[in-house]
């Protein structure tokens, strides 16, 4: 019995994403079709219909997964200790230093390995 009413619930699930779907592509369909309206209209249409493609899927158990999983993430996002200004450009600094350096070792390891091929190949002068 349990089986039944977990399958009726995805089933159910399955539809509403599809009806979310056909909204949005309701929507798009509109947007281009009524180019005779003013674009600010269509937007404004396109937004409403977005909103309520939305809610639709809101409605199933993935659309309350993926708004439990941005509700989580904004609340991490909150708990992160940013960098001061000061801290982000000494790090930056670093960083550029530091490519700079290991391009010019690497340049100048190419530049030995060149030569040596060249000895060794005898196309030096």
């Amino acid at each position: 019995m349990n089986s039944r009413a977990e399958a009726r619930g995805a089933g159910l699930d399955t539809a509403k994403l599809a009806i979310a779907a056909l909204l949005l592509v309701g929507g798009i369909f509109a947007f281009y079709f009524f180019e005779g309206f003013s674009v600010l209209l269509r937007v404004i249409g396109l937004l409403v219909i977005s909103g309520a493609a939305a809610a639709v899927a809101l409605q199933t158990e993935r659309g309350r997964a993926l708004w439990q999983f941005a509700s989580d993430a904004r609340m991490e996002v909150r708990k992160v200790v940013w960098p001061s200004r000061q801290e982000t450009l000494q790090t930056t600094l670093i960083v550029i230093v530091m490519v700079l350096v290991v391009g010019i070792i690497l340049w100048l390891f190419d530049m030995m390995l060149m030569a040596i091929l060249r000895f060794l190949t005898g196309q030096g002068g």
